[in-house]
Order: structure tokens, then C-alpha cells, then sequence
């Protein structure tokens, strides 16, 4: 695995900031990407072992049609593969990404459904004419309702001497239109902020960024580009991410690269098709200086993009 070159240079820093709007993502990114426990070849074995026996019962329960099961052993796999870098488990990921489709397709939903169904608890039915709800009770009374309160001979000429208070007219209802447009332009003044999406677990990354690759291959043999609005609607049931899961996401996609093999990453741009903002961290932690400035990092992904557009181009469909 590429262990990212870590800079402490202040410039560096403060230009990044500048560039990708804050440095605190990055200390939390190269946390959850090369700062990650190392794994050695033994416990890397393990996982293998591990997940491989996981793969074998998923088949099974697919192969019998056991649906929890199979769902279970699913996720399980996932968490699994997550114990060790992804390009150290490219044929499991690869066989748990052909189960998706068998999981994710219509008779396996049909007969989910089916089980559903047929696992639901039964009701008895009520006989006719006798009803089987429980006979309603009255309402207990308490003690201090039930006894009225006793008052004096002066308690009640007060009472009758008392004046009642005077009720104000009640305020002129709003006419409905005109509520409307008052709301209308108070958000329009103050449009409310559309809240982050929670981070995920670091199975289902692993699970986003395994189907994530074969689409940006394509992507790339076709020459172009894309986003992450794009990506999500290429993507059945990837909803919006946490920009940080994003950045997350990229550099496992890249991770499990050949040697040699440009960075996918480049290909995740901006709406207007500019560079990512945070495409230049991405890149040095997988190995790819960027420079100091922004200039330096447009040149470089501008290059890095063409690498990937060649490499890709003459690759068989």
C-alpha cells in the first residue's frame, strides 16, 4: 500500500486551506486512509482465510435461497474486507461485487418478499358475533375528584362579587395568500442549509469504492469526465455522500491500482468540469506530488487526467 508523504510545510498548508476550505478534513483523511494501523502479511493471511470461508457460505445461502442469511453473510463480507487494504483483496471484492447483482436482482427481491410474507406472526380470528376486545372500564376517579371542595360563607359572597375579566376581540385571521408570500420571502432570505449526510462505516465505503472503479474505467476509456451527481445517478441506491467519505472513497478506488496505472481520482470533477478542490491531497497520499501552489496542482491534474485518458483508451470493453 503507497504510504502517503506527510508535509508540514506552512506555505503548503495555507495554501490548501485556501484551496480546499479547511485543514481539518485532511488530518481526519490521512487518519482513516494511510494513517490506519499497517497490517503484516500474517494478519493480512487471516483476513484472506477469513473472508474466503464467508464467500463460500454467501454462495450456499444464495444457492439454497436462504434471504436472511444471505443478507447477513453479506454484510459480513464487507467487514471483512475492510480489515485489510483493497488491493489485497481484489478477487473477494470482485466475487462479492457479482453476488450484489444476484442480491440486488428482481426474483431474489421477489422472493425476499415471499419470505417476508411467510414468516409474518398469524392472527386468530374472532369468532362471529363475539367480540374479542377486552370489556372498556370506567375511568377511575381519583379520591381528591371524587370530594368537592367545602368554602366559607365569605369565600362564596367573594366569588359572587367578583367581576369577570374583560376578553379582548380576537386578532383578524391572515388571509392565506398573504401568509404564503410572507414565508416565501423569509426563506428566500434566509434559505436554510442543507445538513451533511452522517459518515459511513468503512465496510460500506469499501463496498462504493468496488463498484465505483469499473465506472470511472469506462468513464476514462470514453475520454470524459464526471461528478458526483452523475456518479450517484450511474449508481442504484447511492444516495449523497459526506465530502469526507468522498475523498475516502477516491483513494481506495486508486489504491488498488496496478503499478503504473494513473490516478482515477483526476476524472472526479466539478460540476463546470474544473479540478476537484481536494483532488490534490488524494493524489500525495497515494504518491503523486502536486505542488505548492494552485497553478502547480492545475498542471498536474490537467496531466494526470491525459495519462488516464491514453492508458484507458486501448483497453478492451
Amino acid at each position: 500500500m503507497f504510504q502517503g508523504t506527510l508535509r508540514g510545510d506552512v506555505r503548503v498548508t495555507r495554501n490548501r486551506v485556501r484551496l480546499s476550505g479547511g485543514a481539518d478534513w485532511q488530518v481526519d483523511f490521512r487518519r482513516r486512509t494511510t494513517g490506519r494501523a499497517p497490517r503484516s502479511a500474517m494478519e493480512i493471511a487471516t483476513v484472506r482465510r477469513t473472508l474466503n470461508h464467508t464467500l463460500t457460505e454467501l454462495k450456499r445461502a444464495i444457492d439454497r435461497h436462504w434471504v436472511a442469511a444471505a443478507a447477513d453473510l453479506y454484510a459480513l463480507a464487507w467487514q471483512q474486507a475492510a480489515g485489510a487494504p483493497p488491493s489485497e483483496t481484489r478477487q473477494q471484492r470482485a466475487l462479492l461485487q457479482s453476488y450484489k447483482e444476484i442480491l440486488a436482482s428482481r426474483p431474489w427481491q421477489e422472493a425476499e418478499r415471499l419470505q417476508a410474507s411467510s414468516s409474518a406472526p398469524s392472527v386468530r380470528p374472532s369468532l362471529p358475533g363475539r367480540s374479542t376486545a377486552a370489556p372498556s372500564r370506567p375511568p377511575s376517579v381519583s379520591l381528591a375528584e371524587k370530594l368537592e371542595p367545602v368554602r366559607s360563607s365569605q369565600q362564596q359572597d367573594r366569588t359572587k362579587k367578583t367581576v369577570a375579566p374583560r376578553v379582548r376581540p380576537a386578532a383578524r385571521p391572515v388571509p392565506a395568500a398573504a401568509a404564503a408570500a410572507a414565508a416565501a420571502a423569509a426563506a428566500a432570505e434566509h434559505p436554510p442549509r442543507q445538513a451533511q449526510p452522517a459518515l459511513l462505516a468503512t465496510a460500506r465505503l469499501y463496498e462504493i469504492a468496488t463498484g465505483l472503479r469499473p465506472l470511472l474505467e469506462e468513464t476514462a476509456k470514453d475520454g470524459a469526465t464526471t461528478s458526483w451527481p452523475l456518479i450517484r445517478k450511474r449508481l442504484p441506491g447511492l444516495g449523497r455522500l459526506h465530502p469526507d467519505d468522498e475523498s475516502v472513497i477516491l483513494w481506495l478506488v486508486d489504491e488498488d491500482r496496478q503499478a503504473g496505472q494513473p490516478l482515477l481520482a483526476a476524472l472526479v470533477t466539478t460540476g463546470n468540469r474544473q479540478m476537484h478542490p481536494r483532488f490534490a491531497v488524494i493524489a500525495e497520499q497515494l504518491g503523486l506530488p502536486c505542488g505548492t501552489n494552485t497553478a502547480q496542482q492545475q498542471t498536474t491534474w490537467s496531466y494526470e487526467v491525459l495519462k488516464v485518458h491514453q492508458h484507458w483508451r486501448h483497453r478492451r470493453r
